[in-house]
């Protein structure tokens, strides 16, 4: 069991929480939402390559005979930002990354409970 700091309770409650963004991507929208999120405020962004299929790719239609080698590339972005740029965080992606259309990708946002920048050893909402 897992018990609560209340400490760190305390400081999110003054300083604010951190969120996770993480979105998959088509490449091809790659360019246009780093571009987009630089100008929102995020202090950073990590990018992997990817690949994958979910329930719109043509793979949907034959997942049981798809191997590796046949799975979607897709761009794979994370971000971890102040509370307070989330809204603006998804809006900028969906505006950048979304055609309309099945298969565009996902966002997923989820809480931090704390992060350290490993070289100024800075806690919190500082770290990022």
């Amino acid at each position: 069991m897992r018990l609560v700091d209340e400490n760190l309770i305390i400081y999110n409650l003054i300083v604010g929480f951190m969120k996770r963004v993480e979105a998959v991507i088509s490449n091809d929208k790659l360019t246009a939402v780093i571009e987009a999120l630089k100008k929102t405020g995020v202090g950073g962004i990590t990018v992997f390559n990817a690949r994958g299929w979910g329930r719109a790719s043509r793979l949907a239609q034959i997942k049981k005979n798809a191997d590796e080698n046949d799975l979607d590339p897709k761009s794979y972005l994370l971000s971890v930002v102040d509370d307070s740029l989330v809204d603006k965080v998804i809006s900028v992606i969906l505006d950048n990354a979304s055609t309309g259309s099945p298969g565009d990708g996902k966002i997923f946002v989820d809480t931090i409970e704390t992060a350290v920048d490993i070289g100024s050893r800075q806690k919190g909402i500082h770290a990022i």
